[in-house]
């Protein structure tokens, strides 16, 4: 269909609200790619898309409508941060994560429904889950701040970013102190929503979540980030020297942070799969240049198309297979988490993502070799669409976890009925 959305190439029943949506993310497309290449060589987040990305009113793609948003689901976002990963993967990355925020208004809410928290907390984290919702619909950006440099064995995020309680002035409120050392938009979102242990806890029961304002006293950017990939979306990561953060802006209620995520369909905090579909994207463009260079270019002595050569046939067959992979993949967890009625225990569902992260990620970075290789030295430029799309490809081999890390935990679930928890507190 000649009037068919990048994003309905992922998601290819959408409703006609879902296709609303999506359309108003094929009006920012244009200008995504035209400053992708800018943003790439300078390793900095183009200031104009904050805005750009307001006035279409995306930042509140995913926030319910009752609250001000666009009504987004999980889909949505999917076909969202696909087409933008198309144009621009770096401004893709940072939109997932401010989407991601969005989880810590909606699964709160859920889990109130659920009767999950006591009646004399309910008023306190619906309170916070209802200011983050409104903020994301009213045009805030939200950089979402949760992992760090400290590892854990037994989880994935392990926090060490401590909060203790304060009173100034007579508000009653709480010093965070610590280090985030990844998370998209240091520097330009404009809150930063930073999970931090109460101080004195040493489990996942301790997290918390707090609502810090980008230039609020104590609150630093760590130094400039010079990655090998993704290098526009701004992901070096922030320091907190006892920020202070009133009561009103934090979600501090013991094991809140638990209780929400029990609410989660499967992958991590309910919209993980979302950041997969950012690498799907960006291998569907480079995969999309790569035909074209090949079949409009031709061999000096014969005139036939560079893309029938032998060599060149085996490697688009391979490419081709590739993304196919990654397409079954990403939409089989699709699915599944968005599936009504559900059709698979979220056991099932978590499981399948700890496999399906891995696989979309290295079958889309298969497909930026196979450019890499078709095009031969006149694709090899460090800053052009091949040389970009096998650099920022190559960051989904090592984000969140590594494909091995989700192997070994399915691999666990299958055979030992064990299970790895999302978070960890550990002290410093």
């Amino acid at each position: 269909m000649a009037d068919r959305l990048i994003g309905q190439r992922l998601v290819d029943d959408m409703t006609d609200a879902e296709r609303d949506r999506a359309a108003r993310v094929e009006s920012v497309l244009p200008a995504l790619r035209a400053a992708a290449e800018q943003a790439d060589a300078s390793g900095q987040f183009p200031a104009g898309h904050v805005a750009l990305l307001r006035e279409a009113g995306l930042l509140g793609l995913v926030v319910p409508e009752e609250y001000g948003g666009l009504g987004g689901g999980l889909r949505d976002l999917a076909a969202a941060t696909y087409a933008m990963g198309s144009a621009c993967p770096s401004t893709a990355l940072a939109f997932f994560f401010h989407n991601t925020s969005a989880s810590r208004g909606l699964l709160p809410l859920e889990a109130i429904e659920a009767g999950l928290f006591d009646d004399a907390d309910v008023p306190v984290v619906r309170a916070f889950a209802e200011q983050v919702l409104r903020r994301m619909a009213g045009g805030m950006w939200l950089a979402n701040f949760a992992s760090e440099s400290v590892k854990s064995a037994s989880a994935n995020i392990a926090i060490s970013t401590t909060a203790r309680p304060a009173t100034r002035d007579g508000v009653d409120g709480w010093l965070v102190t610590g280090e985030k050392s990844f998370g998209c938009a240091t520097g330009v979102a404009d809150t930063y929503l930073v999970t931090a242990r109460l101080d004195g806890t040493d489990t996942a029961a301790g997290l918390a979540l707090f609502l810090v304002p980008r230039e609020a006293e104590g609150v630093a950017s760590r130094p400039a980030w010079d990655g090998l990939g993704m290098r526009g979306s701004a992901n070096h990561g922030i320091t907190l020297h006892e920020v202070w953060v009133p009561a009103t802006e934090a979600l501090t209620v013991p094991g809140a942070f638990v209780k929400m995520l029990q609410c989660s369909r499967g992958s991590f905090v309910g919209n993980q799969l979302a950041i997969t579909a950012v690498y799907v994207g960006c291998a569907q463009g480079v995969y999309d240049e790569t035909l074209q260079r090949l079949t409009s270019k031709t061999f000096a002595d014969t005139g036939r198309p560079i893309a029938e050569s032998p060599m060149h046939q085996v490697i688009i067959g391979d490419m081709t297979e590739n993304l196919e992979t990654a397409y079954l993949w990403l939409r089989r967890q699709l699915l599944l988490e968005t599936s009504e009625p559900p059709i698979a225990p979220k056991n099932e569902v978590y499981r399948q993502w700890r496999l399906a992260k891995g696989s979309i990620c290295e079958n889309a970075f298969a497909v930026a070799v196979g450019a890499f290789k078709a095009c031969g030295t006149s694709g090899a430029t460090l800053h052009g669409t091949m040389g970009r799309a096998l650099r920022d490809l190559s960051m989904g081999l090592v984000m969140t976890f590594p494909p091995e890390r989700g192997r070994l935990e399915a691999a666990g679930m299958i055979t030992a009925d064990r299970s790895n928890d999302l978070f960890a507190s550990v002290p410093k």
